[in-house]
């Protein structure tokens, strides 16, 4: 799905899918923080930060944080949620362009499934490249009926397999499942 798209959500509201004020995503939030191996990463890497809520707890527990997305609309209210010093916020489209640097933490939450199958692959090769040693990355995906490219499970095997990297934790609920893996 191209940008033009995730402008035209954003254009309608500044939140389109209430990350700001959601009881589901409060607990999602939580939920994915808790499923972190470590307290603290030195480098983490948001792909598809969206308005920078769930960037702005990441930030509290990670050093510098490079924040991530394809809606400049989206960017702006991101900067605006999340001022802290150490966050970094950049318009990029992914897997095309995939920043340089090495991250201990890269989170893909609720973004795979916008990609399609060959995309999901390419993010899994950049992000296997980016991650440092011991590195974590945290994937979030909703499994409810969409309109998107992929499933949530379909996205989340996809980037399993390409990876190739270790299982640490896995949650599922009825509504998201969250993997987290963990560099050998």
């Amino acid at each position: 799905m191209n940008r033009a798209y995730f402008e035209r959500l954003y254009a309608g509201g500044a939140d389109p899918w209430g990350f700001a004020s959601s009881a589901y995503e409060r607990e999602k939030y939580a939920a994915s923080l808790a499923s972190l191996p470590t307290a603290r990463f030195a480098a983490a890497l948001e792909v598809g930060c969206s308005i920078g809520i769930f960037t702005r707890a990441l930030a509290a527990r990670c050093d510098t944080v490079l924040a991530l997305d394809v809606a400049d609309n989206a960017l702006a209210q991101a900067r605006i949620n999340c001022p802290a010093r150490h966050v970094r916020f950049l318009h990029r489209q992914v897997p095309e362009d995939w920043p340089a640097g090495r991250f201990d933490l890269i989170v893909l939450s609720e973004l795979l499934y916008y990609l399609t199958a060959e995309q999901v692959q390419r993010v899994a090769h950049h992000t296997r490249a980016s991650l440092a040693p011991a590195g974590s990355v945290l994937l979030v995906h909703y499994l409810g009926e969409t309109d998107y490219p992929l499933t949530g499970d379909a996205a989340a095997e996809a980037f399993l397999a390409a990876a190739a990297l270790q299982v640490y934790r896995q949650r599922r609920t009825p509504l998201y499942r969250i993997d987290v893996l963990r560099a050998a």
